[in-house]
């Protein structure tokens, strides 16, 4: 059954924009739309969060941002990981599996 999209778990968007990047850089609304195409609509990041967020991994030094041309001839930044946030990408991912598994350990328990 289909509804409206899921909302995106708090502490996961930091994930999935950084697994959007894994594959090599995009700007903002590539990363939004990675993820929407990805998911078959099930997953959109409104702009607000997506923006935020790509500042902070910037921050952190999990992104680095060059400004460039987009497919739209327009003025675009374009975000890439660093191997700082190749390694953050690799413990998330390792946090998520771990996570998943014991909420499925539960969700799946007989007693």
């Amino acid at each position: 059954m289909r509804g409206q999209p899921l909302e995106v778990l708090q502490g996961t968007l930091d994930t999935l924009m950084l697994k959007a990047l894994s594959w090599g850089p995009r700007h903002g609304y590539g990363v939004a739309s990675w993820i929407r195409e990805t998911t078959t609509d099930e997953l959109s990041i409104e702009d607000g969060a997506l923006y935020t967020a790509l500042h902070r991994m910037e921050q952190r030094g999990w992104l680095a941002a060059t400004w460039g041309v987009s497919e739209h001839n327009r003025k675009a930044k374009y975000y890439e990981l660093t191997e700082l946030g190749r390694r953050e990408l690799k413990d998330a991912r390792a946090r998520w599996t771990r996570y998943a598994g014991a909420v499925s350990a539960v969700l799946e328990a007989r007693a």
